[in-house]
């Protein structure tokens, strides 16, 4: 079965940088676009940055653009994103997800709390 793992998260000031990395499992990576969501307290999912088997990138959320750039490596069957420039606004559950916009297979999650 499918199994995402989130890692990465944590306390951040307001300016800072982090790199989140989900580990995937269960099915054939390379082969499959993987994408970015969080979720803030008390708001939906929102739907950040995908990346297809290829490498092309979908950006799904101007909130990130230009700020967080998403990569993977077919080889460790891994996807990243790096955050920069982090703000109070940022401060989320970050979820990576098999597939691209509407996909619902995600793993559990990392926290990220903006603050100084």
């Amino acid at each position: 079965q499918v199994h995402l793992v989130e890692s990465g998260g944590g306390l951040v000031q307001p300016g800072g940088s982090l790199r989140l990395s989900c580990v995937a499992s269960g099915f054939t990576f390379s082969i499959t676009t993987m994408s970015w969501v969080r979720q803030a307290p008390g708001k939906a999912l929102e739907w950040l940055k995908g990346i297809s088997s290829g490498g092309i990138i979908t950006t799904y959320s101007d909130s990130v653009k230009g700020r967080f750039t998403i990569s993977r490596d077919n080889a460790k069957n891994t996807v990243y994103i790096q955050m920069n420039r982090l703000n109070p606004e940022d401060t989320a559950v970050y979820y990576c997800v098999k597939g691209a916009n509407g996909a619902t297979d995600k793993g559990q999650g990392t926290k990220v709390t903006v603050s100084s």
